[in-house]
């Protein structure tokens, strides 16, 4: 099993623990790695996150063998076989131990930013890392959760080489892995994307899910979040791929517009940007996201795999109504209004009003009659192939339609005042045929 990152590793890990939601638990991520897996599975199962923090007590003449941890609220677990065998000092133990204790300290502090830490008594405690390779912290982690009073002790991974996993599931109430892999070697090697974890990262998501579901498991007030004005770069999890945006929601905006990007551009386009500005200026929230990483925009044909950007169009769409509860519409450019018209085809799609500029919507082909929402599509008069495809588009569209032509713009609208053309006209569509139903 090889997991795109550990965004898609705590997706698929979720779906192997809804057993446990009903026993009210605790997710606890190991820094660092292990905390952007835990922070997918506690959404998953709406239960609170937290990161635990342990310090593998080394033999001094022999870092990598371990003789105990350290845990916060001064919870130890010492080998006392391998402090006999290793014929260890006092002296010596304790100068480990002070210094590991400085460590662990710093690290609690700097990842909970002056939070306390979740109280585990009497709790079902889900320890997640994003793979095992001798398993020695995963164990000593489950040490110093059992310490802390935790009823139930549930370990949980990606991957593990098969010789750890079976020492750790004797040492857990239950061990969750979903691949143990013969030829193993090391953790990364199971992940396409395994790329350091940042402390700044694990800080960030601890506080996403500190301000998230409170202790019932309540979802945020949506209509609340609409009367407070929001400009921040996200991380959307759409997919099992993390996509990185920019989300402008307006104080009272009436709608906001999710911007599907087309081939060759991206979040930072000069062109979505000024006619996402033009509908920032009319009072609707705005939401500019890449559908692609950049390792997936290196190879052009992933640009023109519609059915995969429809389907991260569609999860980024679930997570901004997350955010607020205003209607949506779409503003697609070339192969991004293609995906955007998918989505709103696809069953169950809640989608407002759509706008194609210079878009390829034959590429959504059999699908556009399923469209729903009102389409606006707007082309270069100077463009005269995407015009054909628009032309048998509109024919093909079963909902509310109008095709513009610019006159004399090409495909890019760089000629002088094309592009304020088509965004005085998609802000006029979506005012039109969006904000009406707020």
């Amino acid at each position: 099993m090889l997991f795109t990152d550990r965004a898609d590793a705590g997706h698929r890990l979720a779906e192997a623990l809804r057993h446990l939601e009903g026993e009210d638990p605790v997710v606890l991520g190991l820094p660092r790695g292990g905390v952007p897996v835990a922070f997918q599975v506690a959404r998953a199962l709406h239960a609170p996150l937290d990161v635990i923090v342990v310090r593998k007590l080394g033999v001094p003449y022999q870092r990598e063998l371990g003789f105990g941890a350290i845990g916060e609220g001064g919870v130890r677990v010492i080998s006392d076989d391998i402090v006999r065998r290793g014929r260890l000092e006092q002296a010596d133990l304790a100068s480990v131990e002070h210094a590991e204790a400085a460590e662990l300290a710093r690290q609690a502090e700097r990842f909970r930013a002056g939070r306390p830490r979740l109280s585990l008594e009497g709790r079902t405690a889900i320890v997640v890392d994003d793979g095992i390779a001798t398993g020695a912290t995963a164990a000593a982690a489950c040490q110093v959760v059992r310490a802390h009073g935790a009823a139930r002790v549930v370990l949980a991974v990606p991957v593990a080489p098969p010789d750890a996993a079976e020492r750790l599931r004797g040492a857990t109430d239950e061990f969750v892995c979903l691949s143990t892999p013969f030829a193993f070697s090391a953790v990364g090697e199971w992940y396409q994307d395994f790329s350091q974890t940042p402390d700044d990262e694990v800080v960030s998501l601890l506080a996403q899910a500190a301000a998230g579901p409170g202790p019932e498991g309540s979802a945020p007030d949506a209509e609340a979040a609409a009367d407070e004005e929001v400009e921040e770069e996200v991380a959307i999890d759409a997919a099992g791929v993390r996509l990185t945006g920019d989300l402008k929601l307006l104080a009272g905006a009436r709608a906001v517009v999710m911007f599907a990007h087309g081939s060759g551009s991206s979040r930072h386009s000069p062109r979505n940007r000024l006619v996402a500005t033009a509908l920032n200026e009319a009072g609707l929230g705005t939401l500019l996201f890449d559908l692609l990483t950049p390792a997936e925009e290196a190879h052009r044909a992933n640009v023109f795999d519609i059915a995969t950007l429809a389907e991260r169009l569609t999860d980024a769409t679930g997570w901004l109504r997350d955010r607020t509860a205003v209607p949506v519409g779409y503003f697609g450019a070339s192969t991004g209004a293609a995906a955007a018209l998918w989505a709103a085809a696809s069953p169950g799609a809640d989608v407002g009003a759509v706008v194609s500029r210079g878009g390829r919507p034959d590429l959504a082909g059999p699908l556009l009659p399923g469209v729903r929402a009102p389409t606006l599509l707007i082309v270069g008069g100077n463009d005269s192939l995407v015009i054909d495809l628009n032309r048998e588009a509109e024919a093909a569209l079963r909902c509310t339609t109008r095709l513009d032509i610019i006159p004399g713009a090409t495909h890019l609208f760089e000629e002088h005042g094309a592009l304020q053309q088509v965004a005085d006209l998609a802000r006029d569509w979506f005012i039109s045929h969006l904000v009406k139903e707020a």
